[in-house]
């Protein structure tokens, strides 16, 4: 005789979520993950490892809403990063520890509180024809060059390292030195060494130029950064890394971004002759392609949670990891119609390229108005710009952390 199962008896604990090893292996030119969008719809909040330190799991959330509960909820620490090994996409540390990256409110508001005045939409007004007359410029070289040429070279690299530059106030003969570091910063490939000589040598020209500032004051930001350390708001070394976060992320991610959203243009040419027909579509064509392009790899920095938090119907434990992936949130289907789709006309919801929380980027005005800048600039000036081969011919870069291009060679 059997009896039935008591009303009483207890669930089976539920299995462990299995991990996924993420090895981010380079994609062919704007391909889009394939493991994100596959969890994106199928385990949004996921355990992962990384390619170092793959013994320490970590959690991914990708959808948009998660996405920004992470990364806006103060349970979820930077500054908690410091003390703990977390599974991730290289073996060296990328950005300063006095960095905003690590830091979290108040402190991290103190931090930016100390730049802003350079990032207001007075500075990228005022910055916006210094950049047209570097474009123009550049463009006249590249012509008595002869074609075809590489955009990488002539104008992608240039130009957004002559703004940054215009905006933290480093004069023109400083340039070229500068030129090369930040890739050798952002990238997983080099290594550490690379990496590290490229940091201290960024970080003793930005101490010479501060010193420089604090005896002739400017309203450039470095002459901003000076006096916030004069009146003790910053430190020197957070004034430095300050001012190497923006040097770094600012020549190198734009640089990257606007030489793809080219690419796309220039592989899809129904959409550049729309913006050509239809130039006043440009601020909103530029959003959606922020929106589309999957500017990275992999994930940026995770998050540690400092209590037990619920995220998409997940319990998340103190002192565990947390990546969000702004790429997979902004191809979530529940917030963004038909998102795989490159459509100018998309209205409603924001994206979240430029992240969210404390630390969405303070350049996102800056940024666009380059964008905007470079493509309004290439289809007005070269109406019948096209690559110079096959789309698929175009070599783009090889394990760094942000993805572009290496050369793009057009003709006109």
């Amino acid at each position: 005789m059997t009896s039935e199962p008591s009303a009483m008896t207890s669930e089976p604990p539920a299995a462990p979520r299995p991990v996924r090893t993420w090895a981010v292996e380079d994609l062919p030119a704007l391909d889009f993950d394939p493991l994100l969008l596959e969890l994106l719809h199928e385990e949004p909040v996921s355990r992962i490892r990384l390619p170092f330190s793959a013994e320490n799991e970590a959690w991914l959330v990708t959808r948009y809403d998660d996405v920004r509960l992470v990364t806006s909820d103060p349970r979820f620490s930077r500054t908690a990063l410091l003390d703990h090994q977390v599974t991730k996409m290289t073996g060296h540390m990328v950005a300063s520890k006095a960095a905003l990256n690590y830091a979290d409110p108040p402190y991290h508001t103190q931090l930016r509180k100390a730049v802003t005045k350079a990032f207001t939409g007075q500075s990228t007004k005022r910055l916006r024809p210094l950049a047209q007359a570097t474009a123009d410029r550049l463009l006249d070289a590249m012509e008595a060059a002869g074609r075809p040429a590489d955009l990488m070279r002539h104008l992608h690299g240039p130009l957004p390292m002559s703004v940054v530059c215009d905006l933290l106030g480093i004069p023109e003969e400083d340039r070229a030195e500068l030129a090369s570091w930040p890739d050798l910063i952002l990238s997983s490939g080099p290594g550490p060494e690379g990496s590290k000589a490229a940091k201290a040598q960024i970080h003793a020209y930005i101490t010479r130029l501060l010193a420089q500032r604090a005896a002739e004051p400017s309203d450039d930001l470095a002459g901003v950064l000076a006096e916030s350390l004069a009146e003790g708001h910053v430190d020197a070394d957070e004034a430095v890394s300050l001012a190497m976060a923006i040097l770094i992320s600012g020549a190198h991610a734009v640089r990257n971004n606007s030489a793809n959203m080219v690419y796309l243009l220039l592989t899809r040419p129904d959409l550049a002759k729309r913006l050509r027909a239809e130039p006043e579509l440009l601020p909103q064509a530029v959003d959606e392609l922020l929106r589309w392009i999957p500017h990275r790899n992999g994930v940026g920095l995770p998050r540690i949670a400092l209590a037990d938090v619920e995220v998409g119907g997940q319990l998340i434990r103190a002192g565990e990891a947390v990546y969000a992936s702004y790429l997979a949130a902004n191809r979530d289907p529940a917030v963004f119609a038909d998102p795989h789709t490159v459509d100018f006309d998309r209205t409603g919801t924001g994206h979240v390229s430029f992240g969210h929380g404390p630390h969405h980027c303070m350049g996102a005005m800056l940024t666009r108005m380059e964008s905007e800048v470079i493509v309004s600039t290439l289809l007005a000036r070269y109406p019948e710009l096209r690559l110079a081969g096959r789309p698929e011919d175009v070599p783009f870069q090889s394990k760094g952390l942000i993805r572009g291009p290496r050369e793009l060679y057009v003709t006109w």
